[in-house]
């Protein structure tokens, strides 16, 4: 089991901040929200800072940390539409509403949703291996391995309007391969 003692904290807004807004950013479209989160998640992680077991590293424990505050940020969003939506519909005969009752009835089995996911993770997973090599490593390191875009140029010797323009064919591409491979079949 780690300690404080053993992992410096001191740098981790210097190191992770940039990155981590740009996720939430990204996610969230709301610059002060994405900087309250981002906040947050620095301030989870040094309150669990003893439960971290080094697994994985620190930038990989803070983006999970961050991500599951997104979602629940959007799981309450989600909430308080129905709420609302749920008050205009309601029927005065029922314990529930139309909405809530619709809603918490799942019409799909999960075996079904399950493997529709996992069609879909190969369907992805071989649209990006028919990339071009460097745009390959690029998106992955971008979108899969999260890593920064700064640090990507670096790595792959390529300049930041450089590093754009392969993001953005990449996508491209990728979106025509989805269109041919999964959403028409």
């Amino acid at each position: 089991m780690s300690t404080k003692n053993q992992i410096d904290t001191s740098q981790w807004v210097d190191q992770y901040s940039d990155a981590l807004f740009g996720y939430a950013y990204y996610r969230l479209n709301d610059r002060e929200l994405a900087y309250d989160y981002v906040q947050e998640t620095f301030y989870s992680a040094l309150k669990a800072l003893d439960r971290f077991e080094q697994k994985s590293s620190v930038k990989t424990w803070l983006f999970s940390i961050l991500k599951r505050k997104i979602i629940d940020y959007w799981r309450q969003q989600e909430a308080r539409k129905t709420k609302a939506v749920s008050k205009i519909v309601s029927n005065q005969d029922q314990d529930t509403s139309w909405v809530e009752y619709v809603t918490a009835k799942n019409d799909r089995p999960e075996v079904e949703i399950e493997i529709e996911n996992s069609e879909l993770r190969s369907a992805l997973m071989s649209c990006i291996s028919g990339l071009p090599e460097k745009w390959k490593a690029v998106f992955v390191d971008k979108y899969i391995d999260e890593k920064d875009s700064e640090e990507i140029c670096n790595e792959h010797n390529i300049t930041s309007s450089n590093f754009w323009v392969i993001i953005h064919r990449a996508k491209a591409r990728l979106q025509g391969c989805m269109k041919e491979n999964w959403l028409n079949n």
